[in-house]
């Protein structure tokens, strides 16, 4: 019997706690919203499986658990630690997208940057709620809706916050189709989102295949502090685009980021063990995350809306909220409420410039903050 009784301290008998049980509960939630409701299933399946795992009490010093140095989980969580992830992910994410609906209409790149007003907003929210400037930044990024860049820069300013702003970002992230059709509704007439805008201009493949490399001097040398993410995103665009690599974009695209975003979203959720989650920071963190998606898609909007008081060719403002980095998911969103107005309306291509244009600004305030706060 004492053996038994040894044997049962070791899991849940020893080391219960309620904390523990309610982050369960939130791992299958996020499995049944990721399963049953497809909110980004690659994404929160993952997660929420992470949060079983990183949930079961056990007692320390068995070289298991993720924060126990080491251990398998903490070997795997090191690339969400030391940014290898993130950086592998936007490989991928290079490798898969296309510019041309942006380099066809530039003027579009200006919703992506007023969308990432939601990020500025956070930081400054985080600074009056009493966070220090360094954590304020980190918290900030969730603001764009970009959850590699979050995970890149929590993990370089505050890493004792990773886990609550990783799980913020990506839960935003996976609720685009929930947050932004009221939203967009809520600021747009019917005869605005009405409006239909040109077909985009066909793009040479030289200027396709310049982009990637004229952009990353550009961006790079103004946010040196993306480098990481940025070089990994417009190499693998030119992986895509130059037409000689295609078995290397391939495999960025395909088999390299399936296999990063199932370790990544695991390592995340496997991080919220209650003690170190359910805080009251993790809580503001939580609260702000939506306030701020919330004002990144209203300003893409606004934004649209003030560029047609002097535009002749007028946009539709359903694009402004694309401007956030959640791509192509705002993009998608952006064609569904369009669609629902105007079946034959046709919006997602124009919709994707904003879109990856917001990825590429949400990297450079990145930048801007580590060039800022990490010494």
């Amino acid at each position: 019997m004492d053996i038994l009784w040894d044997f049962l301290q070791v899991g849940v008998v020893g080391n219960f706690a309620w904390g523990n049980l309610a982050m369960l509960a939130v791992g299958c939630i996020f499995i049944y919203l990721g399963i049953v409701k497809d909110y980004e299933p690659l994404l929160l399946v993952p997660i929420g499986f992470g949060m079983l795992v990183g949930n079961i009490p056990l007692s320390p010093g068995m070289n298991i658990g993720i924060y126990e140095v080491g251990s398998v989980l903490s070997v795997l969580y090191n690339g969400v630690t030391q940014g290898w992830y993130p950086s592998l992910i936007f490989l991928g994410i290079g490798a898969m997208t296309d510019f041309s609906s942006m380099l066809s209409n530039p003027r579009l790149i200006l919703l992506g940057a007023a969308a990432q007003a939601g990020i500025f907003v956070t930081f400054a929210g985080a600074l009056m709620m009493g966070f220090p400037e360094q954590e304020a930044a980190a918290i900030g990024i969730i603001g764009g809706a970009d959850g590699p860049t979050a995970i890149f820069l929590s993990s370089q300013l505050a890493p004792h916050l990773l886990g609550a702003i990783a799980v913020a970002a990506y839960s935003y992230m996976a609720l685009v189709p929930v947050i932004q059709p009221p939203i967009i509704k809520l600021l747009t007439s019917h005869e605005e989102r009405l409006i239909r805008m040109k077909p985009s201009r066909p793009v040479s493949k030289r200027v396709r295949i310049l982009f990637p490399v004229v952009a990353f001097i550009i961006c790079a040398s103004i946010a040196p502090g993306a480098i990481s993410l940025l070089g990994f995103l417009f190499f693998g665009n030119l992986l895509k685009e130059s037409g000689v690599t295609e078995r290397l974009a391939k495999t960025a695209r395909d088999s390299m980021i399936d296999i990063v975003t199932i370790l990544l979203g695991l390592c995340v959720g496997a991080s919220t063990d209650a003690s170190r989650f359910l805080t009251a920071d993790s809580l503001k963190i939580a609260l702000m995350g939506a306030v701020s998606f919330c004002i990144a898609t209203a300003a893409g909007v606004l934004f649209a809306k003030l560029m047609n008081v002097f535009a002749k060719d007028k946009i539709n403002p359903i694009i402004g909220a694309a401007g956030v980095s959640a791509v192509p998911d705002s993009a998608r969103v952006c064609q569904m409420v369009g669609a629902r107005e105007d079946p034959t309306n046709f919006l997602i291509m124009h919709a994707m410039a904003p879109n990856v244009a917001g990825v590429i600004g949400s990297a450079v305030a990145a930048g801007v903050f580590l060039s800022k706060y990490a010494f």
